[in-house]
Protein backbone atom coordinates (compact mmCIF):
# COMPACT_ATOMS: atom_id res chain seq x y z
CA UNK A 1 0.00 0.00 0.00
CA UNK A 2 1.29 3.44 -0.84
CA UNK A 3 1.93 5.64 2.22
CA UNK A 4 -0.23 8.29 0.62
CA UNK A 5 -3.27 6.13 1.25
CA UNK A 6 -3.18 7.27 4.86
CA UNK A 7 -4.48 10.53 6.27
CA UNK A 8 -3.30 13.39 4.00
CA UNK A 9 -0.86 15.92 5.37
CA UNK A 10 1.01 18.99 4.28
CA UNK A 11 4.56 19.84 5.25
CA UNK A 12 6.64 22.93 5.78
CA UNK A 13 10.20 23.35 4.55
CA UNK A 14 11.75 22.55 7.89
CA UNK A 15 10.53 19.00 7.71
CA UNK A 16 7.95 19.20 10.49
CA UNK A 17 4.87 17.33 9.37
CA UNK A 18 1.77 19.45 9.76
CA UNK A 19 -0.60 16.72 10.82
CA UNK A 20 -3.30 16.33 13.42
CA UNK A 21 -1.66 13.87 15.78
CA UNK A 22 -3.82 14.23 18.88
CA UNK A 23 -4.34 11.29 21.25
CA UNK A 24 -6.91 8.70 20.21
CA UNK A 25 -9.06 6.64 22.57
CA UNK A 26 -8.91 3.24 20.93
CA UNK A 27 -7.50 0.94 23.61
CA UNK A 28 -9.88 -1.81 24.76
CA UNK A 29 -11.47 -0.50 27.91
CA UNK A 30 -11.43 3.11 26.74
CA UNK A 31 -7.84 4.14 27.37
CA UNK A 32 -5.84 6.46 25.13
CA UNK A 33 -3.10 5.51 22.73
CA UNK A 34 -0.97 8.40 21.54
CA UNK A 35 -0.39 8.73 17.83
CA UNK A 36 3.17 8.68 16.55
CA UNK A 37 4.96 9.70 13.39
CA UNK A 38 8.52 9.81 12.09
CA UNK A 39 10.64 12.09 9.91
CA UNK A 40 13.74 10.57 8.31
CA UNK A 41 16.53 12.53 6.62
CA UNK A 42 18.59 10.61 4.05
CA UNK A 43 21.82 11.22 2.16
CA UNK A 44 22.27 10.77 -1.59
CA UNK A 45 25.62 9.44 -2.82
CA UNK A 46 26.86 8.65 -6.30
CA UNK A 47 26.61 4.93 -7.00
CA UNK A 48 30.20 4.82 -8.32
CA UNK A 49 32.18 7.20 -6.10
CA UNK A 50 29.92 6.77 -3.03
CA UNK A 51 30.46 10.49 -2.35
CA UNK A 52 27.53 12.84 -1.61
CA UNK A 53 25.94 14.43 -4.67
CA UNK A 54 23.39 17.21 -5.00
CA UNK A 55 20.73 15.38 -6.97
CA UNK A 56 18.04 15.80 -4.33
CA UNK A 57 15.76 18.07 -6.39
CA UNK A 58 15.52 15.51 -9.21
CA UNK A 59 15.04 12.61 -6.79
CA UNK A 60 12.30 14.51 -4.96
CA UNK A 61 10.59 15.39 -8.23
CA UNK A 62 10.49 11.72 -9.21
CA UNK A 63 9.42 10.42 -5.80
CA UNK A 64 6.76 13.08 -5.31
CA UNK A 65 4.73 11.66 -8.20
CA UNK A 66 3.80 8.88 -5.80
CA UNK A 67 4.50 10.34 -2.37
CA UNK A 68 3.32 13.90 -2.85
CA UNK A 69 4.19 16.09 0.17
CA UNK A 70 5.47 13.11 2.16
CA UNK A 71 8.84 13.65 0.45
CA UNK A 72 10.56 16.99 1.01
CA UNK A 73 13.83 18.83 0.43
CA UNK A 74 16.31 19.26 3.23
CA UNK A 75 18.99 21.88 3.86
CA UNK A 76 21.49 20.48 1.34
CA UNK A 77 20.64 19.27 -2.16
CA UNK A 78 22.46 16.03 -1.27
CA UNK A 79 19.64 15.25 1.19
CA UNK A 80 16.01 14.22 1.04
CA UNK A 81 13.46 13.83 3.81
CA UNK A 82 10.30 11.80 4.21
CA UNK A 83 7.62 12.00 6.87
CA UNK A 84 4.97 9.46 7.81
CA UNK A 85 1.36 10.17 8.56
CA UNK A 86 0.20 9.72 12.17
CA UNK A 87 -0.74 6.27 13.36
CA UNK A 88 -1.28 4.35 16.58
CA UNK A 89 -0.04 1.07 15.06
CA UNK A 90 3.66 0.08 15.02
CA UNK A 91 2.91 -2.28 12.12
CA UNK A 92 1.33 0.54 10.14
CA UNK A 93 4.26 2.81 10.96
CA UNK A 94 6.71 0.17 9.76
CA UNK A 95 4.75 -0.33 6.55
CA UNK A 96 4.77 3.41 5.88
CA UNK A 97 8.51 3.66 6.48
CA UNK A 98 9.15 0.71 4.17
CA UNK A 99 6.98 2.22 1.43
CA UNK A 100 8.58 5.64 1.70
CA UNK A 101 12.06 4.18 1.59
CA UNK A 102 11.25 1.96 -1.39
CA UNK A 103 10.00 4.92 -3.39
CA UNK A 104 13.11 6.95 -2.54
CA UNK A 105 15.48 4.08 -3.33
CA UNK A 106 13.89 3.74 -6.76
CA UNK A 107 13.94 7.48 -7.43
CA UNK A 108 17.57 7.69 -6.31
CA UNK A 109 18.56 4.79 -8.56
CA UNK A 110 17.03 6.62 -11.49
CA UNK A 111 19.46 9.47 -10.85
CA UNK A 112 22.51 7.23 -10.41
CA UNK A 113 22.40 7.48 -6.62
CA UNK A 114 22.35 5.27 -3.57
CA UNK A 115 20.15 6.25 -0.64
CA UNK A 116 21.96 6.18 2.72
CA UNK A 117 20.65 6.29 6.26
CA UNK A 118 23.67 7.50 8.20
CA UNK A 119 23.98 10.48 10.51
CA UNK A 120 27.02 11.89 8.67
CA UNK A 121 28.80 11.50 5.34
CA UNK A 122 31.02 8.41 5.27
CA UNK A 123 33.08 9.53 2.26
CA UNK A 124 34.19 13.12 1.80
CA UNK A 125 32.27 15.12 -0.82
CA UNK A 126 34.25 15.65 -4.00
CA UNK A 127 33.08 19.27 -4.19
CA UNK A 128 31.38 21.75 -1.90
CA UNK A 129 27.75 20.88 -1.30
CA UNK A 130 25.01 23.30 -2.24
CA UNK A 131 22.14 24.59 -0.19
CA UNK A 132 18.66 23.85 -1.48
CA UNK A 133 17.23 26.69 -3.58
CA UNK A 134 14.53 27.69 -1.18
CA UNK A 135 14.20 31.19 0.24
CA UNK A 136 14.07 29.96 3.81
CA UNK A 137 17.07 27.67 3.48
CA UNK A 138 19.05 30.45 1.83
CA UNK A 139 18.20 32.77 4.71
CA UNK A 140 19.27 30.14 7.22
CA UNK A 141 22.51 29.58 5.29
CA UNK A 142 23.34 33.30 5.52
CA UNK A 143 22.42 33.32 9.20
CA UNK A 144 24.69 30.42 10.13
CA UNK A 145 27.44 30.84 7.51
CA UNK A 146 30.21 31.20 10.14
CA UNK A 147 29.16 27.80 11.53
CA UNK A 148 28.73 25.92 8.27
CA UNK A 149 32.09 26.83 6.78
CA UNK A 150 32.57 25.29 3.35
CA UNK A 151 29.22 23.46 3.28
CA UNK A 152 30.51 19.89 3.51
CA UNK A 153 29.15 18.89 6.91
CA UNK A 154 25.85 17.12 6.40
CA UNK A 155 23.87 15.70 9.30
CA UNK A 156 20.85 13.41 8.96
CA UNK A 157 18.50 12.78 11.85
CA UNK A 158 15.40 10.82 12.71
CA UNK A 159 12.70 12.80 14.53
CA UNK A 160 9.85 11.13 16.39
CA UNK A 161 6.53 12.91 16.97
CA UNK A 162 3.91 11.91 19.53
CA UNK A 163 0.45 13.38 19.71
CA UNK A 164 -0.45 15.56 22.68
CA UNK A 165 -3.54 17.44 23.78
CA UNK A 166 -1.94 20.89 23.97
CA UNK A 167 1.31 22.83 23.89
CA UNK A 168 1.26 22.91 27.69
CA UNK A 169 1.24 19.11 27.75
CA UNK A 170 4.01 18.94 25.14
CA UNK A 171 6.22 21.16 27.29
CA UNK A 172 5.44 19.19 30.44
CA UNK A 173 6.38 15.94 28.69
CA UNK A 174 9.57 17.55 27.34
CA UNK A 175 10.52 18.48 30.91
CA UNK A 176 9.88 14.93 32.12
CA UNK A 177 11.70 13.22 29.23
CA UNK A 178 15.02 14.97 29.77
CA UNK A 179 16.64 12.16 31.85
CA UNK A 180 15.82 9.54 29.22
CA UNK A 181 16.90 11.26 26.02
CA UNK A 182 20.63 10.43 26.34
CA UNK A 183 19.74 6.73 26.30
CA UNK A 184 17.59 7.16 23.21
CA UNK A 185 20.50 9.01 21.62
CA UNK A 186 22.85 6.12 22.45
CA UNK A 187 20.41 3.58 21.07
CA UNK A 188 20.24 5.45 17.75
CA UNK A 189 23.95 6.31 17.38
CA UNK A 190 24.80 5.71 13.72
CA UNK A 191 27.54 8.09 12.58
CA UNK A 192 31.04 6.90 13.50
CA UNK A 193 32.58 7.99 10.18
CA UNK A 194 32.68 11.51 8.83
CA UNK A 195 34.19 12.65 5.53
CA UNK A 196 36.60 9.76 5.23
CA UNK A 197 37.71 9.21 8.82
CA UNK A 198 36.70 7.31 11.90
CA UNK A 199 35.83 10.04 14.39
CA UNK A 200 36.12 7.87 17.50
CA UNK A 201 32.50 8.70 18.28
CA UNK A 202 29.43 6.52 17.92
CA UNK A 203 27.44 9.61 16.87
CA UNK A 204 29.54 12.30 15.22
CA UNK A 205 26.29 13.83 14.02
CA UNK A 206 25.71 14.92 17.61
CA UNK A 207 28.94 16.93 17.49
CA UNK A 208 28.28 18.53 14.12
CA UNK A 209 24.65 19.25 14.87
CA UNK A 210 25.56 20.94 18.15
CA UNK A 211 27.29 23.71 16.17
CA UNK A 212 23.86 24.97 15.16
CA UNK A 213 22.09 27.56 17.33
CA UNK A 214 19.83 26.16 20.09
CA UNK A 215 20.72 22.49 19.49
CA UNK A 216 20.86 20.78 22.88
CA UNK A 217 18.74 19.83 25.88
CA UNK A 218 15.55 21.83 26.19
CA UNK A 219 15.25 24.16 29.17
CA UNK A 220 12.54 23.40 31.72
CA UNK A 221 9.60 25.55 30.67
CA UNK A 222 5.89 25.94 31.15
CA UNK A 223 3.79 27.51 28.42
CA UNK A 224 4.24 31.11 29.58
CA UNK A 225 7.99 30.67 29.92
CA UNK A 226 8.19 29.05 26.50
CA UNK A 227 6.53 32.06 24.93
CA UNK A 228 9.00 34.41 26.62
CA UNK A 229 12.07 32.34 25.71
CA UNK A 230 10.99 31.73 22.12
CA UNK A 231 10.23 35.42 21.57
CA UNK A 232 13.56 36.40 23.11
CA UNK A 233 15.50 34.02 20.85
CA UNK A 234 13.88 35.52 17.76
CA UNK A 235 14.27 39.14 18.92
CA UNK A 236 17.94 38.62 19.76
CA UNK A 237 18.70 37.22 16.31
CA UNK A 238 19.86 33.88 17.69
CA UNK A 239 17.28 32.25 15.41
CA UNK A 240 15.32 33.54 12.44
CA UNK A 241 12.03 32.23 13.78
CA UNK A 242 10.63 29.63 16.12
CA UNK A 243 11.10 26.80 13.62
CA UNK A 244 14.85 27.26 14.17
CA UNK A 245 14.54 26.28 17.83
CA UNK A 246 16.22 22.89 17.60
CA UNK A 247 16.02 21.62 21.18
CA UNK A 248 16.19 17.86 21.68
CA UNK A 249 12.52 17.94 22.68
CA UNK A 250 10.26 20.69 21.38
CA UNK A 251 6.57 21.39 20.85
CA UNK A 252 5.44 21.78 17.28
CA UNK A 253 4.57 25.32 16.25
CA UNK A 254 1.84 24.03 13.93
CA UNK A 255 0.13 20.98 15.38
CA UNK A 256 -0.30 19.32 18.79
CA UNK A 257 2.79 17.12 18.88
CA UNK A 258 5.95 16.77 20.90
CA UNK A 259 9.00 16.23 18.68
CA UNK A 260 12.03 14.27 19.92
CA UNK A 261 15.18 15.17 17.95
CA UNK A 262 18.10 13.26 19.49
CA UNK A 263 18.39 10.32 17.08
CA UNK A 264 20.65 9.71 14.11
CA UNK A 265 18.82 8.36 11.10
CA UNK A 266 19.17 4.57 11.10
CA UNK A 267 19.42 2.10 8.24
CA UNK A 268 17.36 -0.62 9.93
CA UNK A 269 13.64 0.10 9.94
CA UNK A 270 13.20 -1.95 13.10
CA UNK A 271 15.46 0.45 14.98
CA UNK A 272 13.28 3.36 13.87
CA UNK A 273 10.12 1.55 14.98
CA UNK A 274 11.80 0.77 18.31
CA UNK A 275 12.62 4.44 18.85
CA UNK A 276 9.05 5.45 18.05
CA UNK A 277 7.41 2.97 20.41
CA UNK A 278 9.85 3.78 23.20
CA UNK A 279 9.19 7.52 22.84
CA UNK A 280 5.45 6.89 22.82
CA UNK A 281 5.69 4.52 25.78
CA UNK A 282 7.68 7.08 27.75
CA UNK A 283 5.21 9.81 26.88
CA UNK A 284 2.25 7.72 28.02
CA UNK A 285 3.97 6.77 31.28
CA UNK A 286 4.99 10.35 31.98
CA UNK A 287 1.49 11.65 31.24
CA UNK A 288 0.21 9.35 33.97
CA UNK A 289 2.89 10.58 36.37
CA UNK A 290 1.86 14.16 35.63
CA UNK A 291 -1.78 13.30 36.29
CA UNK A 292 -0.72 11.93 39.70
CA UNK A 293 0.90 15.28 40.50
CA UNK A 294 4.47 13.99 40.47
CA UNK A 295 6.97 16.78 39.71
CA UNK A 296 9.32 16.74 36.76
CA UNK A 297 12.91 15.83 37.70
CA UNK A 298 15.25 18.68 38.57
CA UNK A 299 18.49 18.01 36.67
CA UNK A 300 21.79 19.85 36.66
CA UNK A 301 22.35 21.10 33.11
CA UNK A 302 26.06 20.24 33.16
CA UNK A 303 25.28 16.67 34.23
CA UNK A 304 22.64 16.30 31.53
CA UNK A 305 25.01 17.65 28.90
CA UNK A 306 27.67 15.17 30.00
CA UNK A 307 25.17 12.33 29.69
CA UNK A 308 24.49 13.38 26.10
CA UNK A 309 28.23 13.70 25.42
CA UNK A 310 28.88 10.17 26.63
CA UNK A 311 25.99 8.85 24.57
CA UNK A 312 27.54 10.47 21.49
CA UNK A 313 31.00 9.10 22.22
CA UNK A 314 30.15 5.56 23.29
CA UNK A 315 26.71 4.80 21.95
CA UNK A 316 25.77 1.38 23.28
CA UNK A 317 29.31 0.13 23.75
CA UNK A 318 30.62 2.02 26.78
CA UNK A 319 29.75 3.82 29.96
CA UNK A 320 27.02 6.40 30.03
CA UNK A 321 25.89 8.68 32.80
CA UNK A 322 22.70 8.67 34.81
CA UNK A 323 21.75 12.37 34.65
CA UNK A 324 19.59 12.05 37.77
CA UNK A 325 22.11 10.48 40.16
CA UNK A 326 25.30 11.54 38.39
CA UNK A 327 26.60 7.97 38.57
CA UNK A 328 28.28 6.26 35.67
CA UNK A 329 26.55 3.18 34.29
CA UNK A 330 26.89 0.87 31.32
CA UNK A 331 24.88 2.10 28.37
CA UNK A 332 22.77 -1.07 28.32
CA UNK A 333 21.98 -0.70 32.01
CA UNK A 334 20.62 2.76 31.25
CA UNK A 335 18.62 1.36 28.33
CA UNK A 336 17.17 -1.25 30.69
CA UNK A 337 16.10 1.52 33.07
CA UNK A 338 14.51 3.41 30.17
CA UNK A 339 12.57 0.31 29.18
CA UNK A 340 11.38 -0.13 32.77
CA UNK A 341 10.23 3.50 32.94
CA UNK A 342 8.40 3.18 29.63
CA UNK A 343 6.90 -0.24 30.47
CA UNK A 344 3.47 1.00 31.69
CA UNK A 345 2.98 3.07 28.55
CA UNK A 346 4.32 0.29 26.32
CA UNK A 347 2.00 -2.24 27.93
CA UNK A 348 -1.04 0.04 27.64
CA UNK A 349 -0.47 0.31 23.88
CA UNK A 350 0.28 -3.41 23.47
CA UNK A 351 3.90 -2.66 22.54
CA UNK A 352 5.83 -4.28 25.40
CA UNK A 353 6.68 -7.58 23.71
CA UNK A 354 7.54 -5.78 20.47
CA UNK A 355 9.88 -3.37 22.26
CA UNK A 356 11.59 -6.25 24.07
CA UNK A 357 12.06 -8.21 20.85
CA UNK A 358 13.52 -5.21 19.02
CA UNK A 359 15.79 -4.35 21.94
CA UNK A 360 17.05 -7.94 21.98
CA UNK A 361 17.84 -7.68 18.28
CA UNK A 362 19.91 -4.53 18.77
CA UNK A 363 21.70 -6.12 21.74
CA UNK A 364 22.52 -9.19 19.64
CA UNK A 365 23.44 -7.52 16.35
CA UNK A 366 24.85 -4.25 17.66
CA UNK A 367 23.80 -0.66 17.05
CA UNK A 368 24.26 1.24 13.83
CA UNK A 369 27.71 2.61 14.66
CA UNK A 370 29.01 -0.85 15.60
CA UNK A 371 27.68 -2.31 12.37
CA UNK A 372 29.35 0.42 10.30
CA UNK A 373 32.69 -0.23 11.97
CA UNK A 374 32.30 -3.98 11.50
CA UNK A 375 31.73 -3.44 7.77
CA UNK A 376 34.89 -1.33 7.60
CA UNK A 377 37.03 -3.83 9.50
CA UNK A 378 36.38 -6.62 7.04
CA UNK A 379 38.47 -5.06 4.23
CA UNK A 380 39.34 -1.59 5.46
CA UNK A 381 37.20 0.04 2.76
CA UNK A 382 34.79 2.88 3.43
CA UNK A 383 33.00 1.90 0.23
CA UNK A 384 31.94 -1.30 2.02
CA UNK A 385 30.40 0.82 4.77
CA UNK A 386 28.43 2.80 2.19
CA UNK A 387 27.30 -0.32 0.37
CA UNK A 388 26.16 -1.93 3.60
CA UNK A 389 24.15 1.14 4.54
CA UNK A 390 22.57 1.30 1.09
CA UNK A 391 21.62 -2.36 1.21
CA UNK A 392 20.14 -2.06 4.70
CA UNK A 393 18.01 0.98 3.85
CA UNK A 394 16.52 -0.82 0.88
CA UNK A 395 15.58 -3.91 2.92
CA UNK A 396 12.21 -3.77 4.68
Amino acid sequence: MSPTASTPITADHQGAARTHAAPRADVPGGGEVLTMGVEEEFLLVDRHTRAPVGRGPRVIEAASRTLGPLVQPEFFTAQVEVCTTPTTSPAALRAQLAGLRAELVGAAAGEGCLLLAAGTTVIRPERALTVTRDARYRSIASHVAPILGNYDRVVCGCHVHVGVSSRAEALDLANRMRPWLPSLQALAANSPFDRGRDTGYASWRAVEHARWPTVGPAPVLDEAAYERVADALVRSGAVLDRRMIYWFARPSEHVPTLEIRVADVNARIDTVVLLAVLVRGLAATLRAEAAEGRPAPDLEFARLSEAHRRAAVHGLDGEGLDPVSGAGAAAWDLITRLRAEAAPGLAAAGDLSLADALLDRVRTEGGGSAQQRAAHRRRGRLSDVVDGLAEAVSTA
